[in-house]
């Protein structure tokens, strides 16, 4: 079940799969651990998730990109080089706050497995983290080094694993249960379609201030996740919106660093749509690239002289007409995070601790009064 199986109007026009897949070339995979065990208070719910920019053949090969952080309370790994270098190589991981190293050294091992001729040299894995502590004991070593080689080797370009899948699982999203959503939007510029995609792993927001296509959720007489005092610690709560969202921006359009940063701050405005103000707890991280200027940018140790070296160029869509991309950023961000909310179920953690999903029902009867469905699903 995704928003628009529930008949919500949203603009825009979608791939054939409404996900980051619908680039093409990008390949997406997941690792779940969900198990409980004899202790109450050790539970797995949480994960690896892996998205390839080009497939697992064009790991080395750079895809141009940009970072934007609009909270920097959290972490993405290999940001400060493609800031400088304007692209990266290789997958973007996801996963826990706590499993970022375990993930990192985890790529590593498949890159020297799979690709030696780039481990002979230097690896600077992106991975990225919310934190599942509420539902997932964190502090256990749940995701392992194989984690990691095991979300890339399962990576495909079918319909993404959304909801509480991968790295998504064990998280929050306005109070509901959280995890991965995905959305596109096709663009025709030049006489060419291009694709912008957007996928999120979403653990953020305060429950108050959900809205749908404007039409507010914040009320729902549903059970509120870490709203009781002394579960954390016996003096302190967490503050509603804690958590964190990374954001991967894909498009196969021929971008230029400058303008992939200028998708990653339009995520910012999508997450506004659901209601957000970006709270001082949630790491809020933005990761833009595009396909279409595939290995120009790379930056390995060169193989011949200076003299025979080749320059390389870049075919870049005319800044006058980003505004269509920007459009499809913003459209795809709101559409990802309510497929979050929609494709999930309830879910219980370690210590019994609960996480309700979006109630369907409600959402029908609210946008219907509204006059925001399509139809009457």
């Amino acid at each position: 079940m995704r928003a628009r199986d529930l008949g919500i109007d949203l603009p825009g026009t979608p791939g054939p799969l409404n996900g980051i897949t619908d680039v093409p070339g990008v390949l997406v995979g997941a690792v779940t651990h969900r198990f409980d065990t004899d202790d109450a208070a050790v539970a797995a719910r949480t994960g690896v998730t892996a998205i390839l920019p080009l497939g697992r053949d064009g790991v080395g090969a750079t895809v141009p990109a940009a970072v934007h952080s609009l909270n920097g309370n959290g972490e993405l790994t290999g940001s400060h080089w493609i800031r400088d270098a304007g692209a990266f190589a290789g997958p973007i991981m996801l996963t826990n706050t706590h499993a970022v190293g375990t993930v990192h050294r985890g790529t590593v091992d498949w890159t020297a497995r799979n690709r030696p001729d780039l481990a002979a040299e230097w690896l600077l894995p992106v991975v990225g983290e919310t934190w599942d502590g509420y539902l997932n004991s964190i502090n256990e070593p749940f995701v392992t080094l194989e984690d990691a080689g095991r979300a890339i080797d399962a990576a495909t370009s079918g319909p993404v694993p959304e909801g509480s899948q991968g790295g998504g699982t064990g998280m929050n999203c306005y109070g509901f249960k959280g995890g991965n959503g995905t959305s596109s939007r096709l663009v025709e510029i030049g006489g060419e379609t291009y694709t912008v995609a957007v996928f999120l792993q979403a653990n953020f927001g305060e429950r108050a201030e959900l809205t749908i296509q404007g039409v507010p959720f914040g009320d729902a007489d549903v059970p509120y996740p870490m709203g009781d005092v002394g579960w954390f610690l016996e003096d302190r709560r967490v503050p509603g919106g804690s958590g964190s969202c990374i954001a991967i921006v894909a498009t196969d359009a021929p971008l230029i660093p400058t303008q992939c940063e200028a998708l990653a701050k339009r995520v910012s405005l999508g997450l506004a749509r659901t209601g957000t103000t970006g709270g001082h707890f949630s790491g809020d991280i933005f990761l833009a690239f595009s396909t279409g200027n595939a290995g120009a940018l790379d930056n390995g140790f060169p193989a011949t002289s200076a003299a025979d070296a080749e320059l390389a160029t870049m075919r870049v869509v005319p800044w006058s007409w980003m505004d269509l991309l920007y459009t499809a950023t913003v459209q795809a961000t709101e559409e990802a995070v309510l497929n979050v909310l929609v494709a999930n179920e309830d879910a219980t953690g370690r210590d019994g601790h609960f996480s309700p999903a979006l109630p369907h029902a409600l959402v029908r009867e609210r946008m219907a009064a509204a006059g925001r469905l399509r139809s009457q699903v």
